[in-house]
């Protein structure tokens, strides 16, 4: 089996959790034999023995073609990336003909390559899938991770983005999606019938976990630490935790609320907690990876996360992999297989706060949660996942 997978980034150089999801499932499927190209706009520094990396601007006559599409990435952001750095006449003047244009050097990349399927994440590779089956004639598989109406909380959905991402699902021959709550999003606002989207979970990464001496901890003289880690964007929720911790303090002064990320919402969320009269209980600790944060996770009492609308949730299966239980919003496709957690609906901040306050105060509460929660950890693999997407692949060729 050779798959032609197009993605957007990749470990170390990743904004977020999709770049980890893909490392790891092709990883995965590497391991079962399978041989997978995957192709990446631009060029990065990628060192890894698994599988084959083709980089878009290599397979262009134009020398050093190069590109800024990356995972969330919005025409606002795009725009901004072209003015900042004077960019070139042979760039998209606007986030979708750059969009366009990297679907045409997919299209040279597949008349070169051989392949049994195409396999591409998310909505801007959704395009150069579509240009790939044009040339080849074979599957296309789209993989989603994150539809609008999650990445916009359901409001202000751009219309350009929901036209490709339902172009995409239309032209595939199979979908894949991440939890079936993402799965009852696409039926109920693309319009795709039931039958032809699968569920394949997304899964942590299969390593020892190294145990920190909880630097964290020490240096904050012990205090009770609730976490957040993510984008702090609309999306994940950062407004309601703030207004769950404005709740938590009132009754315990001493905990230290960590939000570990960035986005578009930060600054705002900053002046709302220093207008909220809370910002010396609030630490920001920007983007972290690696040992920072697996530190954050074990030194926290708790995990908060409080999307609107989260399709999965790789962060939550990161903390309990750490030790540490997690508080998550009803709304979380990982929250489906998940059963030693607390659970709370995202806009119900008294409830949030209550639930924070439990953990923090009764450590028989902390300790049932992250004991048991070892247990939900078996249920995902990425061997697991693979395997699923072999048997999607093998179908798609055999029919």
């Amino acid at each position: 089996m050779r798959i032609l997978m197009f993605g957007w980034e990749l470990p170390p150089e990743n904004s977020g959790g999709l770049g980890v999801a893909c490392f790891n499932l092709t990883k995965a499927l590497s391991q079962k034999d399978a041989e997978v190209v995957f192709v990446l706009p631009r060029k990065k520094n990628i060192s890894e023995n698994n599988f084959d990396v083709i980089f878009a601007d290599l397979n262009v006559e134009v020398k050093k073609v190069d590109s800024f599409l990356s995972a969330y990435l919005s025409s606002e952001k795009y725009s901004k990336l072209i003015y900042d750095f004077q960019i070139e006449h042979f760039y998209g003047n606007t986030l979708f003909e750059e969009v366009l244009r990297y679907g045409k050097l997919a299209r040279k990349i597949a008349q070169k390559e051989n392949f049994d399927v195409i396999h591409a994440h998310d909505w801007l590779s959704f395009l150069a899938g579509i240009e790939a089956k044009k040339v080849s004639q074979k599957p296309l598989i789209v993989h989603v991770h994150a539809t609008e109406f999650d990445r916009t909380g359901g409001t202000g959905v751009n219309p350009l983005v929901y036209e490709v991402e339902k172009i995409g699902m239309e032209k595939a021959d199979k979908i894949i999606a991440v939890s079936q709550l993402t799965k009852d999003t696409i039926v109920r606002h693309y319009g795709i019938p039931e039958e032809k989207i699968e569920v394949v979970y997304n899964a942590p990464e299969e390593k020892e976990i190294k145990k920190h001496k909880d630097t964290l901890k020490i240096n904050l003289k012990g205090r009770p630490i609730v976490a957040f880690v993510g984008r702090i964007t609309i999306q994940k929720g950062p407004d309601y935790f703030l207004a769950a911790a404005k709740k938590c303090l009132e009754h315990n002064p001493d905990i230290l609320f960590v939000m570990a990320g960035s986005g578009d919402m930060q600054n705002k969320i900053i002046e709302d907690a220093s207008n909220m009269g809370i910002s010396d209980s609030f630490l920001f600790a920007g983007f972290l990876r690696g040992e920072e944060l697996e530190n954050l996770y074990q030194s926290a009492d708790l995990y908060v996360m409080p999307s609107i609308s989260e399709p999965f949730g790789l962060t939550v299966l990161e903390s309990i992999q750490n030790g540490t239980p997690v508080l998550i919003s009803k709304q979380t496709g990982v929250g489906e297989n998940i059963v030693h957690c607390l659970k709370t609906d995202f806009w119900d901040v008294e409830d949030m706060a209550a639930k924070i306050l439990s953990v923090v105060e009764y450590k028989e509460l902390k300790d049932c949660l992250s004991e048991n929660g070892q247990k939900d950890l078996k249920k995902f693999s990425w061997s697991k996942s693979a395997k699923k997407c072999l048997d999607i692949y093998n179908k798609l060729i055999r029919r």
